[in-house]
């Protein structure tokens, strides 16, 4: 008997350490469930309360990881409690039997994703950061903009851009970016970002609140510019400010820039706006390239050509042959990247040239060909300089392409207009005219152009020189 009640008593006693270990892991859980996060992860945790994410190990989360598509449907389908059930999907490349194909499908049928032009869906592939605004804007039904602007996406106000998309998120305080006014569209998404934005989706408390960068400061150059609520004259004013004044730009739509003077807020027209420049003291030859548009932003699009593709092919070339002529050359970009039209202008500045030539192809109709070059017109010497550049690269140009001399015009184009630099836009040919687009498909006439362009960059250092 006293056996036994002693069994029975070790019995007790290791049941309640069993129960005591099990309840002290349970609290460790619920605090930091697992090794490779921290408490300040607090989505992560969240979303793991709420059972709507696993880890990749039962102690590890794998927070840097990337998230796949299907990782992503399944994701989504669970914190907004989509039916998933695995079954046939519209996808061609989805397994009916995959754990992800109900959440794929039921988000379809929501309107929520979309495949590819080959009716594919991509399930392993990882997915981007650009990819994920859309699917966070349609899951939880984003509908609000707001005066959202980065570096690094092209402003569009259109219902389905990449700009909208992201504008949506970060509006209803879902991103706030990757800093340095940047978004990272083409960035690998990671599990630890995806959550987060999960997260702030499903719960207000985890939000955060979006502020613009100030990516340029610029000078006015007119009394009484009107500061208004929107990106155009229709829009009433917040109030005036004048000649010298400082505006602080966060972004740019179409032809206005969005910012701060003072204390007020809002969109200004960038005709009116300048940038301060050091004279060049010296008599150096140092141009400045901008092969036009790149990375999100194509460009014109036609004849099976793709103008951002066309500019850099060029402008490599021009580069190139200045080079040899002893003239120094700063690119804008090198490769496919977009870059915003007012940071070409700051990279322009900052980097030291003398000169500013954006090279870009034309599209209209198919009918419209030939080429021109444009300058911003002003009673400065600037602006003289300007014209000058645009001028002597546009009595080579023509002739080198056998196009129609269009001539030399005034535009107030932003990297030309409200450039501190003798700055000129150069339309090489119309990538919707067949016989335009043949030439510009053609190595023999990119090359053409690149020696018009630099040779026409010479006569103006030499007429320069003289004057």
């Amino acid at each position: 008997m006293k056996n036994l009640l002693t069994k029975a008593s070790l019995f007790f006693v290791a049941m309640i350490l069993v129960i005591t270990s099990l309840g002290s892991h349970s609290a460790s859980a619920a605090g930091v469930p697992f090794k490779d996060i921290k408490t300040t992860d607090k989505e992560i945790i969240y979303l793991w309360q709420k059972g709507l994410i696993n880890g990749t190990s039962r102690t590890t989360f794998g927070p840097t990881e990337s998230v796949t598509r299907e990782q992503a449907a399944t994701m989504i389908g669970r914190a907004i409690n989509l039916n998933g059930t695995p079954r046939k999907t519209s996808f061609k490349d989805v397994d009916s039997k995959s754990y992800a194909s109900g959440y794929i499908q039921s988000a379809v049928d929501k309107g929520i994703i979309t495949g590819d032009s080959n009716g594919n869906f991509r399930p392993k592939d990882t997915m981007t950061r650009g990819e994920m605004a859309y699917l966070i804007s349609r899951a939880f039904n984003l509908t609000k903009s707001g005066h959202v602007y980065f570096m690094d996406i092209k402003t569009d106000a259109s219902s389905t851009s990449l700009y909208t998309a992201v504008n949506r998120i970060a509006t209803a305080g879902i991103t706030n970016g990757t800093g340095s006014g940047n978004y990272e569209p083409n960035k690998n998404l990671n599990r630890r970002e995806f959550a987060a934005f999960v997260a702030r989706g499903l719960n207000p408390d985890f939000r955060v609140v979006f502020k613009n960068v100030m990516i340029s400061e610029m000078n006015v150059t007119v009394d009484n510019l009107n500061v208004r609520k929107g990106p155009d004259v229709s829009y009433s004013s917040v109030g005036k400010i004048n000649k010298g004044a400082k505006f602080q730009v966060y972004g740019y739509n179409g032809s206005w820039a969005y910012g701060k003077s003072g204390t007020l807020t809002g969109y200004v027209s960038t005709a009116y706006l300048s940038k301060t420049v050091v004279p060049v003291v010296n008599a150096k030859r140092f141009v400045v390239l901008d092969p036009g548009h790149g990375g999100t932003d194509p460009g014109a699009v036609a004849n099976g050509l793709q103008e951002k593709a066309i500019n850099l092919d060029v402008a490599k070339r021009a580069q190139a042959i200045l080079k040899n002529k002893g003239i120094s050359v700063y690119m804008t970009r090198t490769t496919d990247v977009f870059i915003p039209l007012a940071s070409r202008v700051d990279l322009a500045v900052k980097s030291g040239g003398n000169a500013f030539v954006s090279i870009h192809t034309n599209a209209a109709t198919p009918a419209a060909s030939g080429s021109e070059t444009f300058y911003s017109a002003a009673l400065d010497q600037r602006a003289q300089d300007s014209k000058q550049l645009a001028t002597f690269i546009q009595n080579r140009l023509y002739k080198a392409m056998n196009n129609t001399n269009r001539g030399v015009k005034e535009a107030g184009y932003l990297v030309i207009g409200s450039n501190p630099l003798p700055a000129a836009l150069v339309e090489l040919g119309f990538i919707t005219n067949s016989t335009d687009a043949s030439k510009l498909a053609s190595a023999t006439y990119k090359q053409r152009s690149a020696e018009a362009i630099a040779g026409g960059i010479e006569d103006y250092y030499k007429w320069k020189e003289n004057n």
